[in-house]
């Protein structure tokens, strides 16, 4: 059989009328799910990178620059999740029209970004959890709040003999908390993710309000300061520029990371209660939502302060201490831990959805789609899931995961972009609640904004995405090529192959 092979969309639909996930998301609550996947640590940290380097004053034009790309994406995957509202998200959509050896290698990408992202995201957490005891007066031991190779470095730092031993138990201890509310339901951990969520935008918004009232439209002059050269650590020029509108476009990738998320509402598909409708609403209404409140956060950060005194690590929270609003910094703080809980929330939860989707389909054994009797969750896969991320994150130092998280994102958005032209040509007569608006224009559009970021990346990254991707084809012709569904023409006729 051709690893070509496409799922047909009868598979699609019987696999829908055979859902025992629990139907219980509404619109709001996907729309919910999608904030809180994108509003986390991004906005808190990248902003302050992508201003102070290279965007100044323009960093909400890098905002603008990213959300378009990212809303081409997103128009793509509502039209798809709208035909085929199920829990693999883009690997389901590449199945249905790329092929099985495309959409494995999607959904191989996609595991390497929710492991890679939410093991990030706990061990940002951890960071905060940190100082917001520390803003309380309680000091965590250097060698129970990071890595061996971390604590050693901050031990010297301060003068302090290296520890024997480190052990991150903040990032241990928040993996397992989310992930017993992942397996208890997905009903419980939409309620936690709407209070976070609530958390969240009541502070961006009180960042926006409060900060307005603060800002000087001097320190926006000029808003695209003038271009030049970048320089790498070691005082040499590295051939691009910083400011100008080539900053603005390197400062757009940057900020690109802090979009990420909008794609898991898509795998949460088998648990919406009207998903041909509710998917793709939540899909741009997330996205929508999240780039208004990033422009109108990036344009009150650098009109508070000069662009150039917006700490890279803190920006929000600096901005505030800049002007003399200390008590601001706890807020912010508290907001931060919460946010980045929700984003560790979605993430989790849409890894052990990629696992069930592509365990149905026979190419990830199944022990993937075992369900909880009660609660209906995939609950093997999800404690494997957390097990795996509490380890790493609890012992490995992180730097520089977020160029290796989005390199699946990256990939996957581009095919989502082109898999929605070849449906649209190949089977037009498919019913579509929603329609990609200028599928042909949108879509190319999609694949070129997200190739040209795959090029922006480091030569390293590209080099373990690779070897990953190298490993996964492997796996693929050992096991999942040899247990498809599709290689079991005898199952019936939902395993029949479109011609």
């Amino acid at each position: 059989m051709s690893v070509w092979r496409v799922k047909p969309v009868s598979a699609f639909e019987a696999d829908m009328k055979k859902n025992d996930l629990k139907r219980v998301l509404t619109k709001w609550g996907l729309t919910s799910l999608g904030i809180g996947a994108i509003i986390g640590g991004g906005i808190f940290t990248l902003t302050g990178i992508a201003a102070h380097d290279y965007a100044g004053p323009a960093l909400a034009l890098a905002f603008v620059i990213a959300g378009i790309g990212c809303l081409f994406a997103s128009l793509c995957y509502a039209e798809f999740a709208s035909v085929l509202p199920v829990e693999g998200s883009a690997y389901a959509y590449a199945y249905g029209t790329v092929g099985e050896l495309f959409a494995w290698f999607i959904g191989w990408n996609l595991i390497l970004e929710y492991m890679m992202g939410a093991t990030t995201v706990a061990v940002a957490w951890s960071g905060y959890f940190v100082k917001l005891l520390h803003l309380f007066g309680i000091e965590f031991p250097i060698w129970l709040c990071n890595d061996l190779a971390t604590a050693t470095e901050k031990s010297e730092a301060l003068g302090l003999a290296a520890p024997g031993f480190a052990f991150n138990l903040p990032a241990f201890l928040i993996t397992w908390i989310v992930t017993a509310i992942l397996v208890k339901g997905i009903k419980e951990a939409a309620k936690t993710n709407n209070i976070i969520v609530i958390v969240k935008i009541a502070v961006v918004l009180f960042v926006i309000i409060v900060g307005a009232f603060y800002v000087k439209t001097e320190n926006w002059v000029p808003f695209i300061p003038d271009e030049i050269p970048a320089l790498d650590e070691l005082g040499n020029a590295t051939g691009k520029m910083n400011f100008g509108f080539g900053g603005v476009l390197t400062a757009a990738t940057i900020v690109f990371f802090a979009y990420i998320g909008f794609d898991a509402v898509s795998t949460q598909a088998g648990e919406a209660i009207n998903p041909k409708k509710d998917v793709p609403f939540a899909i741009v209404a997330s996205l929508i939502i999240c780039t208004v409140l990033y422009i109108l956060v990036s344009l009150v950060l650098t009109g508070m302060v000069k662009y150039t005194e917006l700490d890279k690590a803190a920006p929000v929270a600096s901005a505030f201490s800049g002007i003399g609003i200390n008590w601001a910094v706890f807020i912010i703080t508290i907001a931060a831990t919460a946010g980045l809980t929700s984003v560790m929330l979605v993430m989790m939860l849409g890894q052990t959805r990629i696992f069930l989707g592509m365990a149905k389909d026979g190419l990830m054994p199944a022990f993937f789609k075992v369900l909880h009797p009660t609660f209906k969750t995939p609950y093997k896969s999800t404690i494997l899931v957390g097990g795996l991320i509490s380890l790493v994150a609890a012992f490995t130092p992180i730097d520089k995961v977020s160029e290796m998280c989005s390199m699946g994102t990256l990939l996957a958005f581009a095919m989502v972009c082109v898999a929605v032209m070849i449906l649209r040509y190949k089977k037009p007569e498919l019913e579509r609640p929603y329609k990609t608006p200028a599928v042909y224009l949108v879509g190319t559009l999609g694949v070129g904004f997200n190739l040209f970021l795959m090029t922006q990346v480091r030569a390293a990254t590209w080099n373990f995405f690779l070897i990953w991707g190298a490993l996964g084809i492997i796996v693929y012709f050992l096991y999942g090529k040899r247990n498809s569904n599709l290689e079991k023409p005898e199952a019936g006729p939902e395993h029949t192959i479109d011609g």
